[in-house]
Order: C-alpha cells, then sequence, then structure tokens
C-alpha cells in the first residue's frame, strides 16, 4: 500500500519537496511477535544502530522510501521519525494507550473495584520512556522545514523518563480510585481475561454517562494492555536517545507524566470516557 502511494504521489506531484515517514521504536526491537526471541541492542537506542536481522515492515517502508526518492534525483528529501510509546487522542486507533487504560479504569469505578495494577515488577518498576503526539509533530513539522533535518531518521520521545509506577496513581486520580501497585507475580493478572464479556457494562457506562456512542472494542485494546505491563522490562525496553535530534537542532520536549494526564483529559472532555 505504501509503495502504491508513494509512487504514485513521487510520479504524479512535481511541487513535491519532502516525504516525512513515521515508523517506531520497533525499528530497534523488532515485530511484536519477535520480542524476546531474537538478539536485540542495548538500549539507549540511536539512529545509527544496525537493522536486526529479522523480516520488520519499518525495514521495507524506509526502502520503498529511499527507492523512490532516488528516482527524484535529489529534489525530493526526506525524514523517519521513530517515536517510543505514544500518548494521544485518538478514539477507535488500535495502538491508543492511553485510551485503553482509562476505559479499564471506567469500568473498575463502575464495578466499584480497585484500580490493580495486572502486570509484572520489570513493567512497574524499570525506566521507559514515551512520545507525545503534539510532540511528534512538531518533531515532522521541523523536519520538513530545517535544511538540518534533511535525508536523516530521528527518535521522538519525550527527552525524560519515567516508570509505571508513576503513572498509575495519576490514572486512579483522574477516576477517583483507590489503587495497587505491584503484590507479586501471583496476583498477576491479564486485563484480557479480566474484561472479557465487558461489553454491557461499557454500553451501560456510555449511556448512563451521555458518551459518545462506542462499542468497547472499538476504545479499547486489551492485548495492547497486556503487552505493556508484562512485557515491558522483561522482554523489551524502550530507552530511546534524542541526542541526534537535539544536535540537529530540534529542542522540543515534553513533561512525560503531565502529559499522560493531559491526554486522560482530553479523552474526558470529547465524552469518550467518563
Amino acid at each position: 500500500m505504501f509503495r502504491n502511494i508513494i509512487s504514485a504521489v513521487v510520479t504524479n506531484c512535481s511541487n513535491l519537496v519532502h516525504i516525512s515517514l513515521q515508523t517506531g521504536t520497533k525499528h530497534y526491537i523488532g515485530p511484536f511477535e519477535l520480542i524476546g526471541k531474537i538478539w536485540q541492542p542495548e538500549p539507549p537506542y540511536t539512529e545509527d544502530m544496525p537493522r536486526l536481522d529479522c523480516p520488520n515492515f519499518y525495514y521495507d517502508q524506509e526502502d520503498i522510501l529511499f527507492d523512490e526518492v532516488a528516482r527524484r534525483g535529489g529534489t525530493v528529501t526526506w525524514c523517519v521519525h521513530r517515536p517510543s510509546v505514544i500518548f494521544g487522542f485518538s478514539p477507535r486507533s488500535v495502538f491508543n494507550t492511553v485510551c485503553s487504560l482509562c476505559v479499564y479504569a471506567a469500568i473498575c469505578r463502575k464495578e466499584g473495584l480497585t484500580l490493580r495494577w495486572p502486570g509484572s515488577l520489570a513493567s512497574w518498576d524499570e525506566f521507559c520512556n514515551a512520545a507525545d503526539a503534539d510532540l511528534i509533530a512538531e518533531q515532522h513539522i521541523w523536519a520538513a522545514v530545517d535544511p538540518m533535518a534533511k535525508n536523516e531518521a530521528f527518535n521522538c520521545c519525550n527527552g525524560d523518563i519515567y516508570k509505571w509506577k508513576q503513572l498509575w496513581p495519576i490514572l486512579a486520580e483522574c477516576f477517583g480510585l483507590e489503587w495497587t501497585g505491584y503484590m507479586g507475580e501471583e496476583n498477576r493478572f491479564k486485563v484480557s481475561e479480566a474484561m472479557v464479556g465487558k461489553e454491557a457494562v461499557w454500553a451501560e457506562i456510555v449511556k448512563e454517562n451521555g458518551l459518545i456512542e462506542t462499542q468497547l472494542c472499538e476504545v479499547a485494546n486489551w492485548w495492547l494492555v497486556d503487552m505493556v505491563v508484562n512485557e515491558h522490562g522483561a522482554n523489551w525496553k524502550l530507552l530511546d536517545s534524542m541526542n541526534k535530534s537535539k544536535e540537529h537542532g530540534f529542542l522540543g520536549f515534553r513533561n512525560t507524566l503531565k502529559s499522560f494526564k493531559a491526554w486522560i483529559d482530553k479523552t474526558m472532555d470529547y465524552k469518550i470516557v467518563p
């Protein structure tokens, strides 16, 4: 699909000057299904690290981009952006960590439950970094207009680090919930299993709070939540270096704790969650 689109655009748009491709940290750790099964470089990840010896559609997209740009003989520039886990507002998108966690918290509140941390100690206590959606947009714009950014790949993260043990109380406070952190291996559980059959509960939440009409499967991806709270720290780490980006002139940053709360607030303001 990307090849068809990019070949048509490059061939027929004579005024085209720049192409921006967004991939992500899986450039360094591999596809989800191979995480923990293949060699991964030690973080922090830098843009000059070699590609992994495994199939990765991010590499295919880059190669398509490079081939098509070469056909224009250098008249079109490019940039590749590799954000970490994204915190943003994108209802109904497949990989929306913030929205999925908000839905989980809303269901806990509806059922009078404590907001329990479901995952591993490693995920709870390991350092991680994230990318604010607005920051990613700022980097895209910068790379499109600043000569120092042309024909380069850049990581994109907020520039700080956090632990989920810092974010969990923020989520609980936003929904007025009591919470528990990591309580031992025997108390771990999969959110995907705990949320089985909750479609009717979500429908009640939507109706009672006058929310935008959504199905549970449209606003929550439990597989993604399980991946984040169980695999991070144990089988993969999200620690990207922003040095190259800063050295080329992009100095944008975000406070991840404030970013996390801001996107929860926006999800509430737009009546996706109560």
